[in-house]
């Protein structure tokens, strides 16, 4: 899969898994939903701690990018057809947003994609991952490589 088709799928996508590293350095994954931006500034997601019951707001995940703000997520779509199997992979820097101007554009791309999010706007931290690396596999083309 190419980077154009990876990016278009990171995107679509309605959830995924995000993999952070605690500051004691084993891995701590969640599903979470994002929103994907592109600019001149180059490609970001974006995601917030939303108003959904939550033990804290001062969640794991937070406490893991202070401390390492090296992620990667993952979606992929399954199907009992196997030939229709795919994933994509992306990586980059985390970071919590504290310019009110970045924020507002981050809840507005999450809520254009999660109506929840636009009938009660979250009020918790909102984060940006510049991603540095996209990659994606689709068993199609690798089934369409061994013919």
């Amino acid at each position: 899969m190419d980077r154009d088709e990876a990016v278009r799928r990171l995107t679509r996508a309605k959830v995924g898994s995000l993999a952070t590293i605690r500051p004691d350095g084993s891995p701590h994954v969640v599903p979470f939903v994002f929103a994907v931006s592109g600019g001149t500034g180059g490609l970001r997601v974006y995601w917030c701690v939303d108003d959904k019951p939550k033990r804290s707001r001062e969640l794991q995940r937070l406490v893991n990018i202070r401390a390492h703000p090296a992620v990667e997520l993952e979606v992929n779509g399954y199907d009992d057809d196997w030939a229709a199997l795919w994933w994509v992979r992306a990586s980059g820097a985390a970071r919590e947003l504290t310019s009110s101007d970045e924020r507002e554009r981050a809840l507005t791309a999450l809520a254009a994609k999660y109506p929840p999010y636009a009938e009660r706007p979250p009020s918790g931290a909102v984060v940006v991952i510049r991603l540095d690396r996209v990659t994606g596999w689709a068993a199609a083309e690798w089934e369409n490589e061994l013919r």
